[in-house]
């Protein structure tokens, strides 16, 4: 094997370690390296110099993760030891017969919903509440990007289909990319979303009723490429209507999370939303009550009474036979509201790291509660 050859048989292997974010495989494995050239840089003198052109195929022309899978791939190449190589990528996008190909494998893993199958190592969270207003799906939003800023492979599916809202609370404003009617979630602060609201746009009203609301269910579970996540949290319409229903259905698996705020009004409301383990096969993992308090001036003002979330794990303890845990009791804070509505979960920073301070350790702990069984 020339010099050339070995070169180019050994940035293949390298390349082998690149992992396309979206489809979690690698380049290699994907067919996305059409080829690697590699020739001497100057042809008249012995040297260890060699230009290396890179022939990168895309899955979709314009392709959002194009910069991240070319820095990658150029980096992989850039840090071979064994020359000095001027590298170069071609971009470009698969033919329309390769993609078909691809898609098709990819599919034939993917017959049914991946999360049903036994020995699936994903954890499942759906986030429920008796009422809306109670902000679940802000909880929702902020459990989940704690998750992947601690380093969690993690995916999270609007379920709330008449009051989709996790979009906007994550600053997404595209829709995903679909790959010949396989769609790719959208990734927006680590963690891979997907929404009707994605697709209905934000003033749309969605009229469906029991089996569209199921069929949506399976197809965001099927016919989204995952993955295969360690997390995957529903934020849940509110209450115990179909939705509910049918995640227990599809999701056998799912752990229940209650959502409740401190007053009687809800609370109450909130126990009937964790009694639907009576009927279905899901366990209730654990309650969380929002809204707890406002902190001001040091004191902790209990704005909407005390006590809420304790009384619904009580409750819950005594009707399911089991220890169902109140497992945060998170603070009334504007900041929450107004980081969320500019798009960014209030856990993270700016820079999209988890925050140290106090709502980023509230949740931070939570996230590590639920993971602890």
């Amino acid at each position: 094997m020339s010099d050339a050859r070995q070169i180019e048989a050994e940035i293949y292997e390298r390349l082998s370690k690149v992992i396309d974010p979206e489809l979690g495989r690698s380049v290699t494995d994907l067919g996305m390296i059409a080829a690697i050239e590699a020739t001497p840089a100057d042809a008249n003198v012995d040297t260890d110099a060699y230009d290396v052109t890179v022939h990168v195929e895309l899955t979709v022309p314009g392709c959002p993760l194009s910069e991240t899978i070319t820095n990658q791939i150029n980096g992989a190449v850039s840090s071979y030891p064994g020359a000095q190589l001027n590298t170069h990528i071609e971009v470009g996008s698969m033919s329309r017969d390769k993609l078909a190909d691809l898609v098709a494998d990819l599919k034939a893993e993917r017959r049914q919903n991946p999360f049903s199958k036994p020995g699936v190592k994903t954890r499942i969270f759906a986030i429920a509440s008796g009422k809306g207003g109670v902000g679940k799906s802000s909880v929702t939003a902020n459990l989940a990007a704690t998750f992947a800023a601690l380093g969690y492979d993690t995916a999270a599916i609007d379920a709330d289909i008449y009051g989709f809202s996790l979009p906007r609370l994550f600053g997404v404003h595209t829709q995903p990319t679909n790959l010949n009617g396989m769609l790719m979630p959208v990734t927006a602060w680590g963690v891979k979303l997907i929404s009707i609201g994605m697709f209905a746009g934000a003033d749309r009203a969605i009229l469906w009723r029991g089996p569209r609301l199921q069929r949506s269910l399976e197809q965001f579970l099927s016919d989204v490429w995952w993955g295969e996540p360690d997390v995957l949290l529903l934020d849940l319409a509110p209450g115990t209507g179909d939705m509910a229903i049918s995640v227990a259905q599809a999701l056998p698996n799912a752990e229940l999370v209650v959502v409740t705020t401190p007053q009687p009004s809800a609370s109450d409301i909130a126990v009937r939303s964790g009694l639907v383990a009576l009927q279905v096969p899901m366990k209730v993992r654990g309650v969380v009550e929002n809204m707890s308090y406002y902190e001001h001036k040091g004191e902790k003002l209990e704005i909407f009474g005390a006590g809420g979330g304790q009384r619904v794990a009580e409750q819950l303890t005594e009707a399911l036979g089991y220890d169902v845990p109140l497992m945060a009791q998170l603070p009334l804070e504007p900041e929450v509201r107004e980081t969320g509505e500019a798009g960014r979960p209030a856990v993270l920073t700016s820079e999209g790291a988890l925050r140290t301070d106090g709502i980023g350790q509230t949740f931070r702990s939570l996230a590590e509660r639920l993971m602890a069984l």
